[in-house]
């Protein structure tokens, strides 16, 4: 925590100009976009610098940390500034030259704040928190930290097992990060305001006592001599034995972000954003990002007009992305399409969802989307092949839904269908994976008979399944990369061989390699933090990026890291865990019951389907009466407001219009 300086910390940018020249797209580096904040030093105490351990062009239209830097810049006293992880020609100019990590908002250098957070979507992005704290001054490991050094802090869907950066990050943060900032700054301001008693210690003592926040140095692993967890048990009193994650219920009070960032740089998307709803109740069983962010909590159709009225105003943005794990399914979706392609007609402002679920998918809710800006493709994820797979994932869509859905968009003029896939499931079979390729066949031979042209194309994305933390597939065995490469090719091969649709059939896949990397650094425990140093030693930076990624250097530092622990990367990936197994993240409490996930996991085995609570009885997954939380879902029989279009003449209208 660094010491008040008598002068103001100075800005890093007069070094870091004269060596943007020299490096790929300097824009990313200059800061100051329409909406960014730049508050006075010296008049805030509590000052946050907030990373997202990706490239800008990620990085900037992250809403996490876009929401949790106004959320903390609204406040008086308090600052939060961003940055982002820089290319490797910046990287090795800035060690030339002595130029620390700075922040793209004010250039100052990140060792100068208090807190540095950092939201992680993927565990990929864990070697570049190791560059940016090496770049920073930060000693890599906690315990080599003193009180001038920043908290480092984790939060985002991986920190949900933080247990593979335990050594580098002080604590972490699981769950929903609105209220928990601003209770964490309190808590740092009453310490500094106090003198800084009991040091760094002491500081992240108040924090765990808090309940919500986990720092790893005040829990001990203890090992069994087969290389399982044994018991993990806090050290010090008054700290928990669980972590529980937060959760903000009612997201209307939370209308954020008001002021979206506009990208300098072109970024993935270039958009503007409003959740519309947080959690997801289908059950999916592969999908960890449903699971945790349970209950189901809708924004209103009233609430996201207004963010969507204040964001376009904002930013001049020409499309609005409707997000959520799985848009179709808020209560009031028709309503909230058409009030806002209503709205947006003469602005030509488009509407998207990220994916549409097929049995959530209506031809009008498409229309509405596309009404006013580009018809481009349809996105569906069947996730599985075969109906039996569907039933082990619970993802409950058969082949018939599928058709009749996709001869309803090709009959209404689309022309490109994407379906998204997934290969290596729990239980899965080369069959399984095949019948891709039938189902592929038979939504182009529907499309060329329903739309009359042969001038249609279906594209196939498979991904690789990774076995995730507070999932009921926590206990699965992950496929090999051998044996996931070696379907893939009996599928494109059968796809190729497809004389009379196969051309019509575009196919996406990646390799079963990073997909290893991913499954050992999503289900690892401690031990794997010296495999990710060793990673970061040897050069590794930008794993989520193709071109940088080397699964070699992984695969070799994590043999002779692991050597010592009689463990290897399979012992982490493809073995099949037992319920008696204590996990790695069996402290941190997701509000799932561990006894219902597993029941979950059996139902899985049985190919047994499970309802959504939404729409159905309750499960007692756990998470509700845990947490304190309930579901909160429309539909509030309200419409979008204004009911007037813009800039047409308000018209008279009778009782009851």
């Amino acid at each position: 925590m660094p010491a008040e300086a008598a002068e103001s910390v100075k800005s890093v940018f007069p070094q870091l100009e004269a060596l943007l020249p020299h490096v790929q797209k300097p824009i990313q580096y200059v800061g100051g976009e329409l909406n960014s904040t730049v508050k006075d030093w010296d008049s805030c105490d509590v000052r946050w610098a907030l990373m997202y351990p990706d490239a800008y062009e990620v990085g900037l239209p992250n809403q996490g940390v876009m929401i949790l830097y106004e959320v903390l810049n609204e406040q008086e006293g308090v600052l939060a500034e961003r940055t982002y992880s820089v290319w490797p020609d910046l990287e090795a100019l800035m060690r030339e030259h002595g130029v620390p990590q700075f922040t793209v908002d004010s250039h100052r250098p990140v060792s100068a704040f208090d807190v540095l957070g950092l939201s992680f979507s993927t565990e990929l992005g864990y070697t570049n928190m190791l560059t940016a704290l090496d770049l920073s001054g930060i000693p890599l490991e906690s315990k080599d930290r003193t009180l001038d050094d920043p908290i480092v802090m984790a939060g985002g869907h991986a920190a949900f097992n933080p247990e593979p950066i335990a050594d580098f990050i002080d604590c972490a943060v699981i769950g929903d990060g609105e209220q928990a900032v601003l209770e964490i700054t309190q808590i740092i301001r009453a310490w500094k305001e106090e003198g800084r008693p009991g040091g760094r210690e002491e500081l992240l003592l108040r924090l765990a006592r808090t309940g919500g926040v986990y720092v790893p140095g005040f829990y001990d692993v203890e090992y069994l001599p087969d290389g399982r967890i044994a018991r993990v048990v806090p050290n010090r009193s008054g700290v928990p034995w669980r972590v529980a994650k937060h959760t903000v219920m009612d997201l209307d009070e939370w209308p954020y972000p008001k002021q979206p960032l506009v990208p300098l740089a072109e970024t993935v998307h270039e958009r503007m954003s409003v959740e519309i709803f947080r959690g997801c109740t289908r059950g999916c069983r592969f999908c960890q990002a449903g699971m945790i962010t349970r209950p189901v909590r809708e924004r209103s159709i009233t609430g996201i007009g207004e963010m969507v009225d204040k964001g376009l105003k904002a930013t001049g943005f020409e499309e609005v992305g409707l997000l959520s794990l799985s848009s179709a399914d808020h209560s009031e979706i028709g309503d909230i399409a058409k009030g806002l392609a209503d709205r947006y007609e003469d602005d030509k402002i488009g509407l998207s969802l990220p994916s549409t679920r097929v049995d959530a998918f209506n031809i009008d809710l498409a229309n509405e989307l596309t009404r006013n800006g580009r018809r481009s493709g349809l996105t569906f994820a069947p996730e599985g092949g075969s109906e039996r797979i569907r039933k082990v994932i619970n993802k409950m869509v058969s082949e018939e839904d599928l058709i009749r859905t996709v001869a309803t968009a090709y009959g209404n003029g689309w022309r490109q269908v994407k379906l998204y896939f997934m290969c290596g499931l729990p239980t899965e079979t080369d069959e399984d994976v095949l019948q891709i390729a039938d189902m592929a066949t038979r939504v182009i031979q529907k499309g060329r008979e329903v739309s009359g042209s042969n001038d249609i194309r279906c594209t196939v994305s498979i991904g690789g399944f990774v076995p995730k933390p507070h999932t009921p597939f926590q206990w699965a065995p992950q496929l090999s990369a051998e044996e996931t490469d070696a379907r893939l090719a009996k599928l494109r091969d059968k796809i190729r061989g497809d004389k009379k649709y196969g051309r019509s059939i575009g196919f996406r896949y990646h390799d079963g390699k990073p997909g290893i990397v991913e499954g050992l650094l999503s289900r690892g425990d401690r031990r794997i933090g010296a495999v990710i140093r060793a990673v970061y030693e040897d050069g590794g930076r930008f794993d989520g990026w193709r071109e940088h990624f080397s699964y070699d250097r992984w695969m070799q530092c994590a043999e002779k890291a692991l050597a010592p622990y009689g463990v290897d990367v399979d012992w982490y990936t493809t073995r099949e865990r037992t319920y008696e197994e204590v996990l790695p993240w069996d402290h941190l409490d997701s509000g799932l019951d561990k006894d219902w996930l597993w029941e979950d996991w059996q139902d899985a085995l049985d190919e047994t389907e499970v309802e959504d609570c939404r729409w159905s009885p309750c499960f007692d997954c756990g998470v509700c009466p845990q947490m304190d939380t309930s579901i909160q879902i429309g539909p509030t029989g309200k419409k979008l407001l204004p009911l007037t279009v813009k800039n047409s003449a308000p018209t008279s209208s009778g009782p009851g219009h």
